[in-house]
């Protein structure tokens, strides 16, 4: 099944100058401490127009706060300068929520930064799509029922969201086409129980009704501090044949992307490797209210938080002493039996832990 754009993969092989500074810092914190991310997730606003029953962060709250837009421009700015390729507007709340999210956007691509969206698409206005489209890579919409009456069940919304939502996707593929734009849209959708059921029905709107580019199709993932447990422990195995059946709704212009490689690993007991090398490196996570943090499946957790945008230059926080201590602590302490499964990192973690751990004879290529 195509997966032209590596989601159920990762990317930092395309990345070897970063890596080789990696590699080449090793213990030493005095060269670690200049290994800059390659990609910031931020979160605009803390607020969520949804109340998803699959929720990770549904423990800090939805709290309505936002990022300051003005300090984030001069912090974008210096990120991009400091090496930061891309970020990706999503987080604790609903990204588009925040009132000066166009403005967002293009401050990053000014700071030369990629920039993309995951969004569940119900604020994705016409206003938006006209001042962002034509600065974003991607947008990703979060879309789980292919049914009014399911979407709702899972998103706990009103139906009406269901179709408010194609209509806003069903724009924004119109406006790309007519200004020629090159933003990637598609949509993913977890597999649970409820949605099993209607993942068929949702790729024929996705592919025939909407246009879009792709749906992910993807597996739930516990996070150790989720109020919600109701998904956890679902057993993948049943639902792998539907591997087969969703080959044949793509096209030269669709794809679904069946996330098979990250639902065969929910089956396996063994990671693969036994330390996170992805923290406190190559990825960040921006929360609503600025603080900064190297692993988003420890929000709140004060070892993974190195400082806030709001006080100090990114600089600042990224080589300072909060991110020193975190440095040892993963390297040292951390166990990743903590971690959560089938994290962001994951498929980045099994490329690093074979540089870092090569097999004998590499020099016979």
């Amino acid at each position: 099944m195509a997966d032209r754009f590596a989601i159920d993969s990762h990317k930092l092989m395309y990345h070897p100058q970063r890596v080789a500074q990696w590699v080449e810092a090793g213990d030493d914190w005095e060269k670690a401490k200049a290994v800059y991310p390659i990609y910031v997730e931020l979160s605009p606003a803390g607020a969520c127009n949804h109340r998803c029953t699959f929720c990770a962060v549904d423990y800090i709250g939805y709290k309505i706060r936002t990022l300051d837009a003005d300090v984030l421009r001069d912090r974008l700015a210096e990120m991009g300068s400091l090496g930061v390729k891309s970020v990706m507007y999503a987080g604790e709340g609903e990204p588009l929520l925040h009132p000066r999210i166009i403005d967002l956007t293009r401050y990053a691509r000014e700071a030369g930064i990629d920039v993309a969206f995951t969004t569940n698409a119900v604020a994705l206005t016409e206003k938006f799509i006209d001042g962002a489209l034509a600065h974003t890579s991607w947008i990703k919409a979060s879309v789980n029922g292919g049914t009014p009456e399911t979407y709702a069940q899972v998103h706990q919304t009103s139906a009406k969201d269901f179709e408010r939502v194609i209509r806003n996707l069903s724009r924004a593929v119109e406006h790309r086409g007519r200004n020629r734009l090159s933003c990637t849209l598609g949509a993913q959708t977890l597999l649970l129980p409820e949605t099993a059921d209607d993942v068929i029905p949702l790729i024929r709107i996705c592919r025939d009704q909407i246009g879009l580019d792709y749906l992910v199709v993807k597996p739930y993932s516990q996070h150790h501090y989720s109020l919600t447990r109701q998904y956890d422990g679902i057993d993948y195995s049943r639902y792998l044949q539907l591997y087969e059946e969703m080959r044949s709704w793509n096209t030269p212009s669709f794809h679904v992307v069946f996330r098979l490689n990250t639902m065969t690993k929910t089956l396996r007991v063994d990671r693969g490797y036994e330390t996170c090398h992805a923290t406190p490196f190559f990825w960040a996570y921006v929360m609503a209210n600025g603080d900064v943090y190297g692993c988003s499946a420890y929000l709140e957790d004060q070892r993974f938080c190195y400082g806030n945008l709001n006080d100090s230059t990114f600089q600042e926080i990224w080589e300072g002493e909060k991110r020193r201590q975190s440095f040892h602590h993963v390297r040292e302490e951390l166990d990743i039996n903590e971690c959560r499964k089938n994290c962001r990192m994951d498929e980045v973690n099994r490329y690093l832990s074979r540089i870092a751990k090569p097999v004998a004879h590499v020099n016979f290529i």
